[in-house]
């Protein structure tokens, strides 16, 4: 049995002291009369209190602060420290900089967020661009889904996502995906991994408002290719979840599954933060073909307030042969995290199959010990 791994840092702890001094030193030997001590007073104070983007957001405050008042030779230092930084997500604070203080230099601005891109991202960074003058970006972004870098053509998918986590809202885009359109059109077979998955994203976040309009679209694509096929399976993932037959049908699952399951066992009982929940069931067969099935499961979590948020996740996703039985496990710790703290209480569990619930069952997570 595989060991339980260790639980991720937080994610503003990306952005931590350490980092902040990385960009201080690539600050000072891009343009030497940077004050290097200074930016650091000023960026790390309170730091302890701040989320991720308010520490992104500081740091890059800060940044101007220190450079020269003249944006464009502002700009120019910014642009000659990202290859000077180790990349990573900390260096999203470069493209920040031009988020937040270059909007009164618009051209000169998108251009340095594409050149930016590639030693970081710049999808949080060209929102308030996207706001400002939607046109204008999504032309530039139509061309940067032809770029030869793969980041700059994800840029052109992922800055331009109508829900980015985390990120700026942007009404137009959640309203309207058909603006959008023609750059997912452009990227529908991408050869890079990164792209794809960013297109998917997109896709997925469109479906959450308009999953109509995203099957009519998909349904339109080659999905026959792998790169689109693969593109089209996570793009319906929460519609597929959901069970919808369009979404089923997309990805060739077989619609009314014939299938009879035994126990759903859900151990322990019980447990407590950082222990270990044991799913485990066996599926048979009582079809004569063999049937493609779409097996997930739902923790209920207990909110602060009582009630419950339901979370669909993966379980797997195989071709059964007809008469055959298969064993499913599935092994999660329960652990806090960035996006979900967990509370005292009975949390219930579905096993679905093709987004019907087949099973369900129930573990009980108890206070922290004294």
């Amino acid at each position: 049995m595989p060991q339980d791994k260790e639980p991720a840092p937080l994610l503003k702890d990306l952005l931590n002291a350490k980092a902040l001094a990385l960009i201080g030193r690539a600050a000072a030997q891009a343009h030497p009369a940077f004050d290097q001590r200074a930016y650091l007073v000023m960026a790390r104070e309170g730091l302890e209190e701040l989320s991720i983007m308010q520490r992104m957001s500081r740091a890059a405050d800060c940044l101007r602060a220190h450079l020269p008042d003249n944006y464009p030779k502002a700009l120019k230092i910014v642009r000659k420290m990202a290859p000077l930084l180790p990349g990573g997500f900390a260096d999203m604070v470069l493209p920040e900089f031009v988020g937040r203080h270059g909007l009164e230099h618009f051209d000169l601005s998108l251009e340095a967020l594409r050149e930016l891109t590639p030693y970081s991202s710049a999808e949080f960074a060209i929102r308030p661009y996207i706001a400002l003058d939607p046109d204008a970006v999504l032309a530039h972004a139509l061309r940067w889904a032809e770029d030869d870098n793969e980041h700059v053509r994800r840029l052109a998918s992922e800055g331009t996502r109508p829900r980015l986590p985390w990120a700026r809202r942007l009404p137009l885009l959640v309203a309207e995906p058909q603006h959008t359109r023609p750059i997912l059109e452009k990227l529908q077979a991408d050869p890079s991994d990164y792209v794809r998955r960013s297109v998917a994203n997109h896709l997925n976040d469109i479906s959450k408002d308009h999953p109509d309009w995203v099957l009519d679209l998909l349904e339109g694509w080659p999905t026959q290719q792998p790169e689109t096929k693969w593109i089209t399976k996570h793009a319906l993932r929460n519609l597929i979840k959901a069970g919808h037959p369009r979404a089923l049908k997309l990805v060739a699952v077989t619609l009314g599954a014939k299938v009879k399951l035994g126990a759903f066992e859900v151990r322990p009982a019980a447990l407590r933060l950082g222990q270990t929940l044991r799913l485990k069931t066996t599926l048979q067969s009582t079809a004569d073909q063999p049937q493609k099935l779409v097996v997930d499961y739902a923790i209920h979590y207990v909110k602060k307030n009582g009630e419950s948020s339901r979370k669909v996740f993966k379980l797997r996703t195989l071709e059964l042969a007809g008469g055959a039985e298969l064993t499913l496990e599935k092994n999660q710790t329960i652990a806090d995290f960035t996006t979900r703290v967990h509370y005292p209480g009975r949390h219930a569990v579905e096993l679905l199959v093709n987004g019907l619930t087949v099973a369900q069952g129930h573990f009980n997570l108890k206070k922290p010990a004294a």
